[in-house]
């Protein structure tokens, strides 16, 4: 009787070694940069979201003929990273003032506020991440008046860090009528 031989599926021990070997190193190619990728797109949203607060802030100006003002959260000037608040500031004093009661955002038969109201908090930056002001002109707040000129703050410049490294780093700069603009890279970070 004669036998068939069958033919056999699969991988040779060598063959999965060498596949295990290449994938490894293709690996230990991609994962730095894959860091380097996810670290990137935390600066990029941190530094989008100070960029839309900063835009929301000058448009609301304008619409509603107040003054806007972002303050930042903490006790420490020149930290922003706790978190920021953005309101409309009445009175022009750059300080949220509630009058306490569960009215919120009060205003006169005309629609003119009586208070000041609160629009958007925002929470604190990811861990190791800092947000620093360059000059004196922004350590407590930016304010927005209603013709959408920046009150005080042209020309300074937030440091969002990672670390003290400058090459993770975004600068985010005010320029004389109070547009913002996004840089790479920041001049020093804490």
């Amino acid at each position: 009787m004669m036998q068939m031989k069958t033919k056999q599926h699969g991988f040779t021990l060598i063959e999965l070694l060498v596949t295990m070997a290449i994938a490894g190193i293709l690996l230990g190619v991609a994962i730095p940069s894959f860091n380097n990728a996810i670290i990137n797109s935390r600066l990029t949203t941190s530094a989008n979201e100070l960029m839309g607060t900063l835009n929301l802030a000058k448009s609301e100006a304008i619409k509603r003929g107040y003054q806007i003002t972002i303050r930042r959260k903490g006790s420490t000037s020149t930290q922003w990273d706790t978190g920021w608040t953005i309101f409309v500031d009445e009175d022009a004093d750059n300080a949220f003032a509630d009058d306490g009661d569960t009215n919120l955002c009060e205003a006169n038969a005309d629609g003119s506020p009586t208070e000041d109201c609160l629009l958007r908090t925002y929470d604190a930056l990811p861990t190791g991440f800092t947000l620093r002001t360059g000059g004196s002109a922004l350590k407590d707040y930016v304010a927005y008046l209603p013709t959408g000129m920046s009150k005080g703050s042209a020309g300074d410049t937030f440091r969002l860090c990672l670390g003290s490294d400058t090459t993770k780093s975004r600068a985010i700069t005010l320029n004389t009528v109070g547009r913002a603009y996004v840089s790479s890279a920041a001049a020093s970070c804490p």
